[in-house]
């Protein structure tokens, strides 16, 4: 196991390291000076050196790319251009609206998509099995925002369950930032545990036809104890992988949702990043979401190897 560990966190480094390159470089071939980009054609050239100093545009490529790895490595992440504030402090405060919001989301998808997409395959061909399909399909084909709309016209305006948007911080207590957060991480989640409920039956089906399922029915086991000792936790590996690209898409890529009620979050301020020509906080933000993708990627291979022994083997 260890030596399956160490293969891992080498291919992690190489994935940052190649990462980091190909952000830096993608920020330094715009057309043009950044500092040009970001001030506006109107800008004095003092002001536009003034900025680039600031940016650390002065020196060679290896120099300043190195200057930003080690700025990273350390929390320095520079200063907004339009916020006048520190990157690192946008990012965590930014952070404790979208990290809540989609561990929310992974668990009410979870929650759903498990048992939906179990039911279904030992039900396979029956009612249960074409009702959850056709939920699933209207899951995924109903859009996330269209649905967010209909969720705060129905239990803000409506029914006045929960509050249509905003967010109140941490300090006015746990309860009314999961107020808030309820109907957002509802509308991010259904169309993940469609997703998941789809791969979930797939891949219970097709465990069990497997050699080992027949073995242990012919043993004695009803069908319910084989699909609950044995074929669940087999099927897991592809609804592991579905799970790991999901949370690194919730946690960025919830803008329109975050933008429908009204939430401050690291989607919204990579959109606003963008919108004001902010290259700073766009870089350093995507650099962390591209680091957070691969951290999953790789508990998700974690995770593979204490479900299934024959890939550490493999390994």
């Amino acid at each position: 196991m260890l030596s399956f560990v160490l293969s891992r966190l080498g291919s992690l480094a190489l994935s940052l390291v190649v990462a980091s390159l190909v952000i830096f470089a993608v920020v330094q071939i715009i057309p043009g000076d950044p500092a040009t980009f970001m001030m506006g054609l109107n800008a004095t050239p003092a002001s536009v050196e003034t900025l680039r100093k600031a940016l650390g545009l002065t020196g060679s490529l290896p120099v300043r790319y190195l200057h930003w790895v080690g700025g990273m490595l350390s929390g320095d992440l520079g200063t907004s251009y339009t916020y006048r504030v520190p990157v690192a402090g946008l990012v965590l405060q930014r952070l404790q609206v979208s990290l809540p919001l989609t561990l929310f989301a992974l668990f009410l998808s979870l929650a759903l998509a498990l048992p939906a997409g179990i039911l279904a395959a030992a039900r396979r061909g029956r009612g249960a099995d074409l009702t959850v399909m056709g939920f699933t399909q209207l899951g995924i084909a109903v859009p996330n925002f269209w649905f967010a709309m209909l969720l705060a016209l129905l239990f803000a305006l409506k029914l006045h369950w929960l509050p249509a948007g905003g967010f109140p911080g941490w300090k006015a207590g746990v309860l009314p930032v999961l107020r808030s957060l309820t109907l957002p991480a509802i509308a991010l989640a259904l169309p993940q545990a469609a997703i998941l409920a789809r791969v979930m039956r797939s891949s219970l089906i097709d465990t069990l036809g497997q050699d080992f399922i027949r073995t242990a029915r012919a043993k004695g086991l009803s069908s319910g104890q084989a699909v609950r000792r044995h074929a669940v936790r087999n099927a897991l590996i592809p609804v592991l992988t579905i799970l790991g690209l999901q949370f690194s898409f919730l946690l960025a890529g919830g803008i329109i949702i975050e933008n429908v009620f009204y939430l401050p979050g690291l989607g919204r301020l990579i959109f606003q990043g963008i919108t004001q020509r902010d290259l700073i906080v766009v870089q350093s933000v995507v650099m962390l979401l591209v680091a957070a993708v691969i951290v999953v990627n790789f508990v998700v291979e974690i995770a593979y190897a204490l479900i299934d022994p024959r890939l550490r083997r493999q390994a």
